[in-house]
């Protein structure tokens, strides 16, 4: 299986490690090979392939998107560029690997997920944290109904990274680069851990949050902030459940703080990726007594516990990284290419949570609670 790569940022480089080392963490015959690598610059495109192996580098995107010997095209671009590099890939044939979110609007978002289909090729995004081992068994421990009805949830992703104004933005900082801020960034993500154990989303409030007005730009210059530092979102679940979310590259301290807290009618869970080793389950049906019987949060070991074919490097008790979700997501791409399974998160995922932020983006700039049924 021949992928091409579109990007070798850090993602690019995620990627082409994942594919490189797929062997080690999976017992499979898939057989990966980055063949090509595709960045602006020339002399980037060309450093990346010496450096890591790949025997074909390019500065013009075309030359992997209609290489007949290129499967599939990995997308790691900035994300205003997804949408026409990857409808150009899907009308090709390619099957396609794309970097969250899907695109900056939801009408593109749902019309790539459209093309996806009409195509016949395997689609899928990268939210890597649903394949960390801890998230996985909390989905399953929802899915046995040990939870109950989901009540309330909360979810977090905090970063410090916006907190020096005397550093340079980076493009992610940047909406006519990005096309949003921290919203699309950070909010992609744990929109998606939401939806993806809960369910779908009924409405949303939305609030956006700049700190600092000016700051560095990426040039170095003075700059005017253009896109959302923080961003707080109230929500309803169509289940009935209501909850919040909180994303912030403003929060001193915080390292890559993703968190959640799900509470139901017997139980309830929490999870921390630093610490992403345990899921914490809490059942209401356990004793109780005058001194607390048996109830508390229980530590479940996840570690690197995965169903076959994974688990087998570094070994299931071997505590888990941040790359093992990476490693996760790109496996079951190309295990749904190679063997024409369904993919999940699939584009229509994709561009789901992209109507959930464009929902919150929209709340904020009309102070209404926004149905996501609206759009």
């Amino acid at each position: 299986m021949n992928i091409g790569i579109l990007g070798f940022g850090s993602m690019g480089k995620t990627h082409a490690y994942c594919a490189s080392n797929l062997k080690y963490f999976f017992d499979t015959d898939i057989d990966v090979k980055i063949t090509k690598v595709c960045t602006r610059n020339i002399e980037n495109a060309k450093r990346a392939a010496e450096r890591y192996g790949i025997p074909c580098y390019t500065d013009n995107e075309d030359d992997i998107i209609y290489d007949p010997q290129i499967d599939a095209v990995d997308v790691c671009t900035p994300n205003i560029y997804h949408y026409s590099t990857v409808k150009k890939a899907l009308l090709a044939g390619k099957h396609v690997y794309c970097e969250k979110p899907l695109c900056v609007t939801y009408a593109e978002a749902e019309e790539l997920a459209r093309i996806a289909k009409e195509k016949g090729v395997k689609a899928m995004m990268v939210f890597n944290n649903r394949f960390i081992s801890s998230v996985m068994r909390a989905k399953e421990i929802i899915e046995a109904g040990k939870i109950g009805r989901v009540l309330s949830f909360e979810g977090k992703y905090l970063h410090s990274s916006a907190t020096d104004v005397n550093k340079n933005a980076g493009w992610k900082q940047n909406s006519d680069v990005c096309g949003g801020g921290v919203l699309f960034d950070l909010g992609s993500h744990i929109i998606d851990l939401i939806y993806y154990l809960c369910g779908e989303f009924d409405s949303v409030i939305g609030k956006s949050q700049i700190a600092y007005p000016v700051r560095k730009g990426m040039n170095g210059e003075e700059w005017k902030t253009n896109a959302d530092e923080a961003f707080y979102i109230i929500a309803r679940l169509k289940s009935g459940g209501m909850g919040t979310i909180e994303v912030s590259k403003i929060t001193v301290g915080a390292n890559d703080d993703l968190s959640f807290r799900i509470s139901g009618e017997k139980g309830s869970l929490r999870f921390d990726l630093m610490n992403p080793n345990f899921i914490e389950f809490y059942s209401n049906e356990r004793d109780g007594g005058d001194l607390g019987g048996e109830r508390g949060y229980a530590k479940i070991e996840c570690v690197n516990r995965y169903a076959a074919p994974g688990g087998v490097f570094p070994g299931i008790k071997a505590p888990i990284g941040w790359l093992r979700g990476h490693i996760g997501s790109f496996f079951a791409f190309c295990d749904g290419v190679k063997n024409g399974k369904e993919l999940s998160p699939s584009f229509d995922e994709g561009a789901y949570v992209q109507k959930v932020m464009e929902c919150a983006y929209r709340s904020d700039k009309e102070g209404a609670e926004i149905k996501i049924s609206s759009l």
